[in-house]
């Protein structure tokens, strides 16, 4: 039988309980696919180049993907927007089975980047989207309880992938990495066409052909500084200080152009709007923060305590439980009290109690209190994905959804790739300095001849001891040095207007508390 909030959603969206269920369980599908590609390959690089080779360009199979998968990000999301979320989540995620298609046949690493490309293409609309499609079809009332479903599986997808990556390339091979998202991929197809049936009101549009060109070339530069300045080249080479200024000259040309475009991918009005700038900075530092535990726990694991990539990955389980729990937990309590503000605060609060501690560890530090931390920084980032989003589209007219849902999303991953690119490259300078001061020299050993965690496996004991100091100590600087960012995301967070997103359930036959908007804080 249905119940009064059923029949409710259904007069609100004009879809059953159960339609609203499918739609979301397809685009979470996609979601899902999304999700783990950002760090699935980590683990089967060794196997990629031994098959395909490519030593000196490994770094773009993960690069090419994250660049077009970020820059492309607000794209999708103006074009949803116009065009409609259905019709654009069945072609973002067709190209993402196309580039998986070409990953898993690539033969030499040229095709390999080339393909990693075209998914990431199609992956930067997944996230965004399956946020957007639930404003669609969710009512403002439950939003939050489905968002916060679908911002645990993003967090558990991520942390997962170095387990699901290790797992395969045992079991079945590194080309399987990519060969399993076509079945995957395909269900998603069938259920989302199946059940994602929105009216929309069709109206002519002027697409941003210059704005989107702009978003993709802005960002394209910012990555290549990261990934050339943190590696053979230094922060200040010239060629590397060109692309920032290429960066900042192209994205101050995209603010001019997006304030003159008659429909902008990305709104400038939008940043007018309090709870929209500030929770899309605090999502940009967040997100720096968050995803240093998420990577940088692995590679302690790995390098320090000595654990495969397998086991390594079933040491940051508890990391995944506490992102379910905390997404899950946020979403409902959003969905009964309509309140978002304290979460965000907690999240952040739990950033900064747990990255404090791992700015202190060493080789010798417990690897049971390095789970425990990461568990609560996984509950810290299940209260930190998913909050702002939900209360920026409350706050934002309906027809600029997809873009605000794109734009915050944007600056997550920015933060993400900002964040491991800059503190990759502070671990390997301070673990170089280390090798250095502690006599790696006399020993035989340097940052490139113990770099990788398949060499450290093989040194002698007296070589090994000496690697895995300084490696325990170079790590606790990299988390030290995120400190301060927790800290500015906890002074964000608390400087956000509280806006009653989505009012509690109300009595049968009482009127529904009225919305209130950010405009009228």
């Amino acid at each position: 039988m249905a119940t009064s909030s059923d029949a409710q959603a259904s007069a609100e969206t004009g879809l059953s309980k159960k339609q609203i269920n499918r739609a979301v369980a397809g685009v979470m599908t996609g979601l899902l696919l999304s999700a783990l590609d950002q760090t699935v390959v980590s683990t089967a690089l060794p196997s990629i180049v031994s098959d395909v080779g490519g030593l000196e360009n490994l770094a773009w199979v993960i690069t090419a993907y994250l660049l077009t998968s970020m820059a492309s990000t607000p794209v999708w999301g103006k074009v949803s927007d116009q065009f409609g979320r259905r019709i654009v989540f069945i072609v973002a995620t067709s190209v993402f089975i196309l580039g998986s298609v070409l990953c898993g046949v690539a033969q030499e690493i040229g095709q390999l980047i080339a393909a990693r490309a075209v998914q990431g293409l199609g992956a930067g609309a997944l996230y965004a989207l399956a946020l957007s499609v639930i404003a669609d079809v969710v009512p403002l009332r439950e939003r939050g309880r489905y968002q916060g479903m679908v911002a645990g599986v993003f967090g558990i997808a991520t942390l997962a992938g170095p387990l699901v990556g290790g797992g395969l390339v045992d079991a079945i091979g590194w080309r399987w990495i990519f060969l399993i998202n076509v079945p995957l991929g395909l269900l998603s197809l069938f259920v989302t066409v199946s059940a994602l049936r929105v009216a929309g009101e069709r109206r002519p549009h002027t697409v941003d052909y210059l704005g989107a060109t702009l978003v993709i070339a802005a960002t394209t530069p910012l990555l290549l500084y990261l990934s050339w300045a943190g590696g053979a080249r230094g922060w200040t080479d010239p060629l590397s200080l060109g692309l920032l200024a290429l960066s900042l000259v192209l994205g101050v040309t995209l603010v001019l152009v997006e304030r003159r475009a008659a429909e902008p991918v990305v709104p400038m009005t939008l940043f007018r709007l309090r709870l929209f700038s500030l929770g899309s900075v605090y999502s940009l530092v967040a997100g720096l923060a968050l995803f240093t535990g998420v990577v940088f726990l692995p590679v302690y694991f790995q390098a320090v305590k000595g654990m495969s990539p397998f086991v390594a990955g079933t040491a940051v389980v508890p990391t995944m439980i506490g992102v379910g729990f905390a997404s899950v937990y946020a979403g409902n309590r959003m969905s009964a009290t309509g309140r978002f503000r304290i979460f965000p605060v907690l999240g952040a609060v739990l950033l900064v109690a747990t990255l404090l501690p791992l700015g202190f560890i060493d080789a010798d530090t417990p690897s049971w209190l390095m789970i425990l931390l990461g568990m609560v920084l996984g509950v810290g980032a299940g209260f930190t994905l998913q909050p702002i989003i939900t209360a920026v589209q409350g706050v934002v007219a309906q027809e600029d959804i997809g873009a605000a849902t794109a734009a915050v999303s944007f600056f997550q991953r920015l933060g993400s790739a900002v964040g491991v690119a800059l503190l990759g490259a502070i671990l390997n300078s301070r673990f170089a300095s280390l090798l250095a001061e502690r006599g790696g020299a006399a020993l035989g050993v340097n940052e490139k001849s113990a770099g990788s965690v398949d060499t450290i496996r093989t040194l002698a004991p007296q070589q090994r001891e000496l690697v895995v100091g300084a490696y325990g100590d170079a790590l606790a600087t990299v988390f030290l040095t995120v400190v301060p960012f927790a800290v500015l995301a906890v002074v964000l967070s608390l400087l956000m207007p509280e806006t009653q997103i989505a009012a509690p359930a109300p009595a049968d036959n009482a009127p529904e508390p009225e919305t209130v908007s950010e405009k009228e804080q």
